[in-house]
């Protein structure tokens, strides 16, 4: 018979455990996405880029059978709406003038991390008893909603109504490798005006006079940390206020996950003055973070868009996900894919008014997707140059 319990810390389920329900495809090869790898995970805690008075307090569902774990959803005790990049801030300030108390709430999603994959990990036998089992908690403990971040399209479809749970559709932009042997072959997809601008864009990146390395696994250096770390405090300040990962994180990640990552580092002579995270999934590449010291005309979309499709190709990746928002990579070749989360309402008359919302909001969202598609960049036909 199964039993599910809250724990407390991912210390709370080993490592090995942990991975042979979120990622036993790693067995043979690389994890689908790295991101919900107990190293990843673990890193965050272990760091305390989530925990303590961050606001990611860990809470992870632990479903076991027969005495042993058998599938997980990795839950969080939020106290605000920050580094989720589902955006629900519009959600609290309703529900709060109305007199209610939005925060705290219960979020499955993986930390900072706007990258599509599996939340309820394990056998999907499994799925709705997570499912419930978090709704049953939201419900019990005065906690006013449960999100389900970044899930895939197959578990928003499966659990689309259950108990209440409603589905939302989001968007993001993609590149996908069409047997592309060469950038050049990229290029030639694309509408001439587009493919000029890309071309001008990548010269005027080299006009800077900088090295670029795109390191990965023991090429990544500790010192590498410490020069990305500038980067990203000062891009973090800009965007959010306060960068969600400590110090300590690019350290855990560097000892676990180095050979998950792909680092995209610009050179002033030996010293290092821009560069770009990514990590590695089996199929796909992730863009993370980017950041640099002074200001670089078009570095931003060499380090972070061509980079990673170079590194794609030769590697024979699918795509690359270039994280969330920003419709200027649609003109560099990223097209737009629709993302998907799961939302429970402990309150009957906001959950309606949100299912209304989302409504509305989703057939928004397909015209739009449609107006991006037809007028991308790529060409229509062979004689459209």
């Amino acid at each position: 018979m199964a039993d599910i319990t809250l724990a407390e810390s991912l210390t709370e389920v080993p490592a090995a455990t942990w991975d042979a329900i979120a990622a036993p495809e790693q067995a043979d090869g690389r994890p689908i996405d790295p991101f919900t790898t107990h190293r990843f995970l673990m890193a965050l805690e272990a760091s305390g880029s989530t925990g303590g008075k961050t606001g990611w307090l860990p809470k992870p569902l632990i479903l076991s059978d027969a005495g042993r774990p058998a599938a997980l959803l990795p839950l969080w005790l939020k106290t605000h709406s920050q580094g989720e990049y589902i955006f629900d801030h519009g959600w609290a300030e309703a529900y709060e003038r109305a007199g209610g108390r939005y925060y705290p709430k219960l979020q499955a999603a993986v930390p900072f991390t706007p990258v599509s994959g599996r939340r309820f990990l394990g056998p999907d036998q499994h799925r709705e008893a997570l499912a419930e089992a978090a709704i049953s908690i939201t419900a019990g403990n005065q906690i006013s909603s449960l999100h389900v971040t970044f899930c895939t399209p197959e578990e928003a479809q499966a659990l689309s109504g259950f108990q209440g749970l409603i589905p939302r559709k989001s968007q993001q932009f993609h590149w996908f490798n069409r047997g592309y042997a060469r950038f050049d072959d990229f290029l030639a997809d694309l509408s001439s005006r587009k493919r000029k601008m890309i071309r001008k864009e990548r010269e005027a990146a080299r006009a800077h006079g900088l090295t670029i390395h795109a390191l990965s696994g023991d090429q990544i250096l500790p010192e590498h940390w410490s020069a990305f770390w500038a980067f990203y405090q000062d891009t973090g300040a800009r965007k959010w206020g306060r960068p969600y990962l400590t110090r300590a994180a690019f350290t855990a990640l560097h000892e676990t996950m180095r050979d998950d990552m792909l680092l995209v580092l610009a050179f002033d002579g030996a010293t290092p003055v821009a560069g770009a995270l990514n990590f590695i999934g089996r199929d796909a590449l992730f863009g993370r973070y980017w950041g640099a010291l002074a200001e670089y005309p078009a570095l931003h979309f060499e380090l972070c868009y061509y980079q990673a499709i170079d590194y794609a190709i030769a590697q024979g990746l699918q795509r690359v996900e270039a994280g969330a928002q920003g419709e200027h990579k649609l003109a560099r070749g990223y097209l737009p894919q629709e993302t998907w989360s799961l939302h429970w309402i402990t309150d009957p008359g906001f959950r309606r008014a949100v299912a209304d919302f989302v409504s509305r909001e989703s057939l928004a969202l397909d015209e739009e997707i449609g107006i991006l598609t037809e007028y991308g960049p790529f060409r229509r036909s062979t004689g459209d140059e």
